[in-house]
């Protein structure tokens, strides 16, 4: 892995290690603008909880050494997690700011999956 790569990874995966985190919290909090987000959305309240428990063991997915099977779903879940905000503010007409953050994320989530060390991809499904 060139260094240049190195760095790449680095800053696409502490940024989006500090997104999700961030995102996370505020999820399993509640926060008003949350709630009603999701209630805009159509979504049920209780999937703030889910959603948010599942960013913050993604994040810790991508952030601990070796497991790289689990990496794989922890980038795979904040694939769909963000298309699935992106989708569904669209399928609600809402304003173009609203697709920033989900948008932002997820080009981050592959941004960081792409540029991941060799040590952190699945190289057989035999070991």
């Amino acid at each position: 892995m060139t260094k240049r790569n190195k760095i790449i990874y680095w800053i696409a995966t502490l940024w989006l290690a500090l997104g999700m985190t961030s995102t996370g919290v505020v999820q399993i909090l509640k926060m008003k603008d949350e709630v009603d987000m999701m209630r805009h959305l159509g979504y049920p309240i209780y999937f703030l909880t889910l959603l948010g428990i599942w960013k913050i063991l993604g994040v810790i997915a991508i952030l601990i050494p070796k497991f790289p099977l689990l990496k794989e779903w922890a980038y795979a879940g904040f694939f769909f997690a963000m298309s699935g905000a992106i989708f569904s503010h669209l399928a609600c007409g809402d304003a173009t700011l609203t697709l920033f953050g989900p948008v932002l994320l997820l080009i981050l989530t592959i941004t960081s999956w792409y540029f991941r060390p060799v040590e952190r991809k699945i190289t057989s499904f035999n070991s």
